[in-house]
């Protein structure tokens, strides 16, 4: 596959696939914005992840995955009453928080976290949030999956909110009993 991409433009389908779950119907194109290859033949690849896509049947099969697929795109909120700009904004300010926090926790300096949009629009900015959930992979397909900017700042918002209670409570903890 590797040397195919490297003879085109260097894109592909990812697609989530676990053994509980099953193969996701929603991916992303990912692109090799960097990469090394191996004396083994192997490769380091630095990729960035660009427009979704939902597969709406599998063309090949051999010697890797070829589907055909749909390209997805967010559409308006049902009830058009969403400030998306003032989600986005909430958004940022929980991930400063939950920042701050977890570099106290884990003794680093309690440095303010700026500018964390860099100046994003509310729907690129949700897609960065939900790549930052590392370690909930399906957490972050749920997010891909949503069609509705609002909608994914919503749960984000409401993930952020949960890790910084939690954060919190294991802050105070870590007040009240210091370790030795």
């Amino acid at each position: 596959m590797m040397h195919t991409l490297l003879q085109t433009d260097l894109r592909f389908g990812v697609i989530y696939s676990d053994s509980a779950t099953g193969t996701a119907d929603v991916g992303c194109v990912g692109e090799v914005v960097k990469h090394e290859q191996l004396v083994d033949d192997r490769f380091f690849l630095i990729c960035k992840g660009q427009e979704r896509f939902r597969v709406n049947k599998l063309v090949r099969s051999k010697p890797y995955l070829v589907a055909e697929v749909t390209w997805l795109e967010d559409r308006p909120s049902a009830n058009g009453e969403d400030d998306v700009e003032g989600l986005a904004n909430e958004v940022e300010s929980y991930m400063k928080d939950v920042i701050r926090l977890s570099n106290r926790l884990n003794g680093k300096p309690e440095k303010e976290a700026t500018d964390l949009r860099r100046n994003l629009f509310p729907t690129p900015f949700s897609f960065f949030v939900g790549s930052t959930f590392e370690g909930a992979p399906r957490e972050q397909q749920a997010l891909l999956e949503l069609e509705d900017t609002a909608m994914r700042l919503k749960r984000e918002k409401e993930t952020l909110r949960n890790t910084l209670n939690y954060l919190s409570a294991a802050s105070a903890v870590k007040d009240v009993f210091p370790s030795s």
